[in-house]
């Protein structure tokens, strides 16, 4: 656990040192330097200078300077599947032998076995809701521990350091740099809420309150051993497409002008950031760099389709990143 703090205060002083604007509102003069100099560089830049110069056309008051991310596929790895995927298969292979109750449901011992093809017989929202029901009763310090000691010690099958490492770099760097202009920047995302605020704040610098996901209702216990929270399987809120902008209406209560995601399940967030009458700023993360991470386009089919004319701008891995991830 030690290696990985010291790894990510090792990150955030790097980024820090190449982002910060200092006490002035004005733009560094060396930002985002993990990314290319490219024209969509430059416009992100533009449009941080624009929103935070005092008398500028576009100048946006620093409490309504909100920002939201996905979180899978826009910050951090999500190939050859979901990182919260990845640790739902770790936990039934651990907990299905020793539980007669998981041993029940034929999804949970299949996906125990390695078979991961029996996930296409589900929909989107019944695997989810499986998936966060094989945790029901679990504590939810528990849960938080089980997953942090996930994403420290597993490895990522194809690049072999431990998922909490595969951010990608340039757009950490993004985060920073809207940081330090006085944005408030919030994850938005279908995955766990809880998983992605165990460590929001180490690889991102994003405060666990600052991330709104895919919930399940929490029970709470007062008994003999304690005061504590517990894990129920009824799904809350399934945090994708239509939920993403609902959910940023209920917890932000502000409209975002900037937004960064990755597939169709950010469309309707990234077209509700563009919806205000203020500047706004939406950006797609395409993944084109097979040779340093994944090229696909599934599930972003319709966001690059619309994105030119709605006015998204694409996000080339290859042609915008120096470097992807931070290992590197």
């Amino acid at each position: 656990m030690h290696r990985h703090i010291i790894f990510s205060l090792i990150l955030s002083f790097g980024l820090l040192l190449s982002c910060s604007t200092g006490p002035q509102e004005s733009v560094s003069e060396e930002p985002l330097s993990h990314w290319n100099n490219t024209a969509i560089k430059q416009e992100i830049i533009d449009f941080v200078r624009n929103v935070t110069t005092p008398g500028s056309s576009g100048f946006v008051a620093q409490e309504d300077r909100i920002a939201v991310f996905d979180n899978d596929g826009t910050l951090w790895t999500e190939k050859p599947l979901y990182i919260p995927l990845e640790y739902e298969v770790d936990y039934l292979k651990e907990e299905v032998p020793e539980n007669p109750e998981l041993q029940k449901s034929s999804l949970y011992s299949e996906l125990a076995d390695g078979n991961l093809s029996v996930i296409e017989e589900f929909s989107s929202f019944d695997l989810i809701n499986a998936l966060f029901s094989a945790h029901k009763g679990q504590k939810e310090e528990d849960y938080k521990e089980s997953v942090y000691q996930f994403l420290t010690e597993n490895m990522h099958p194809e690049f072999d350091r431990p998922y909490i490492e595969l951010t990608y770099l340039p757009m950490v760097e993004l985060v920073h740099f809207l940081q330090d202009n006085h944005f408030k920047v919030y994850i938005v995302t279908g995955g766990e809420v809880t998983f992605v605020r165990t460590v929001s704040e180490e690889i991102y610098n994003i405060p666990s309150e600052n991330v709104i996901g895919s919930s399940v209702e929490l029970k709470y216990i007062n008994d003999t051993t304690g005061n504590y929270l517990v894990r129920t399987e009824k799904v809350q809120s399934l945090n994708d497409k239509q939920i993403k902008p609902a959910n940023i209406g209920l917890h932000i209560g502000k409209k975002p002008i900037f937004a960064a995601g990755n597939s169709d399940g950010d469309y309707e967030m990234m077209q509700y950031t563009l919806s205000g009458n203020g500047p706004s700023m939406a950006i797609i993360v395409h993944h084109d760099d097979e040779e340093r991470e994944y090229s696909y386009v599934h599930g972003t089919e319709k966001a690059l389709a619309h994105a030119e004319s709605i006015g998204w701008h694409v996000v080339k891995m290859k042609e915008e990143f120096k470097t992807i991830f931070a290992i590197e």
